[in-house]
C-alpha cells in the first residue's frame, strides 16, 4: 500500500494543472486528435514533447504558468518586431540604407512588450475572472460579446494611439486623426476574427494560454494590414514623385525625353532618379 501511495503522489505532483500527460499533451490531444496511433497523434507528440513533457510547447507552457507577464512580454514583443520586419518584406518597404531592418522594429517591440501585452494580460484576466465558473451556452455568447463591445476597442485605441506616435505624431490633433480614420476598419477585422479566435480559445485552451494564442492571431492579421497598408504609402509616393508617368521632352523639337538635357536618369539636382521618404 505504500509503494502504489507514493507512486499516485509522484505522478499527481509531476502533472499540475493537466491530465495523465500534462498541459501540453492535452492540447495536443483536443487539437489533433489523440490516440496512441497515427498522423495526427505523432505530430501531437512532436509538438508537445509526448509523455516525456520535454517539447518546446511543454516548456513554453511552463513559463507561462510560472512567469505569466514576463513570457507574455517576451512573446508580443517579439512578434510585434517580427511583424514590422516581415510586412516590410512583403511589401518591399526598404529603409534609407536600402534594407529592411529600419527604426520601427525596435519601437514596435518596445510596444508589444511594455503596452500591448500588460494590457492583455491585464484586461483577458479581467474577463476570466468575470465569466471564472460560468460555462454555459449563454455564458460563452455573453464572454464574446463582452470580448468585442469593451476589450477590443481599448486594445485597438491604444494600438493606434501607440501606431501613430511611432509613425511620427505629435500632436494630439494627429494623434485623434490617425485614431478617427484607422478605428472603424480595425474593428471590423476584430468583429470577424475575434468571435472565431475566442469560441476556438473557450473549447480547445486553458485560459493561461489566451493571450498568447491572442497575440499569434493578431500576428497574423497585423501582418497583413501593415503590408496592405506599406504598399497603398508606398504607391502614393511613387505616384507623388513620379507624377503621372508621363516623359516629358525638352522642348527643342528633339523629344529625347530629357527634362534637364542630361538623359542620365537623375533629377537636375543630380541625385539618382529614386524617391525618398521618411524612414517611419
Amino acid at each position: 500500500m505504500s509503494v502504489k501511495f507514493a507512486k499516485e503522489t509522484i505522478q499527481e505532483t509531476t502533472n499540475v494543472g493537466g491530465s495523465k500527460h500534462g498541459i501540453a499533451h492535452d492540447i495536443g490531444e483536443k487539437l489533433l486528435g489523440g490516440g496512441k496511433h497515427g498522423i495526427a497523434h505523432g505530430i501531437g507528440e512532436r509538438l508537445t514533447g509526448g509523455e516525456s513533457q520535454q517539447g518546446y510547447l511543454a516548456a513554453y507552457l511552463k513559463q507561462l504558468q510560472t512567469n505569466p507577464l514576463r513570457t507574455k512580454m517576451l512573446t508580443s514583443g517579439t512578434l510585434s518586431a517580427l511583424q514590422e520586419l516581415l510586412a516590410s518584406w512583403i511589401a518591399h518597404d526598404r529603409s534609407r540604407n536600402g534594407h529592411y531592418l529600419s527604426t520601427r522594429i525596435p519601437k514596435m517591440a518596445v510596444y508589444g512588450a511594455f503596452i500591448s501585452a500588460p494590457l492583455g494580460h491585464v484586461l483577458i484576466s479581467l474577463l476570466q475572472k468575470l465569466f471564472s465558473g460560468r460555462t454555459s451556452l449563454k455564458a460563452k455568447i455573453l464572454q464574446i460579446l463582452v470580448s468585442n463591445l469593451i476589450i477590443s476597442p481599448i486594445q485597438n485605441t491604444v494600438y493606434l494611439t501607440s501606431m501613430a506616435i511611432i509613425a511620427g505624431a505629435r500632436t494630439w490633433h494627429q494623434i485623434r486623426a490617425t485614431v478617427k480614420a484607422g478605428f472603424l476598419p480595425v474593428m471590423k477585422v476584430s468583429w470577424i476574427t475575434s468571435p472565431l479566435a475566442l469560441a476556438f480559445a473557450q473549447k480547445f485552451l486553458p485560459e493561461h494560454t489566451w493571450v498568447p494564442f491572442f497575440n499569434i492571431i493578431a500576428f497574423v492579421i497585423g501582418t497583413y494590414i501593415n503590408a496592405h497598408t506599406k504598399k497603398k504609402r508606398l504607391a502614393v509616393l511613387r505616384k507623388k514623385h513620379y507624377g503621372d508617368g508621363r516623359v516629358e521632352g525638352r522642348g527643342d523639337g528633339r523629344g529625347d525625353g530629357r527634362g534637364d538635357g542630361r538623359g542620365d536618369g537623375r533629377t537636375p539636382s543630380g541625385r539618382d532618379d529614386t524617391y525618398s521618404r521618411r524612414d517611419y
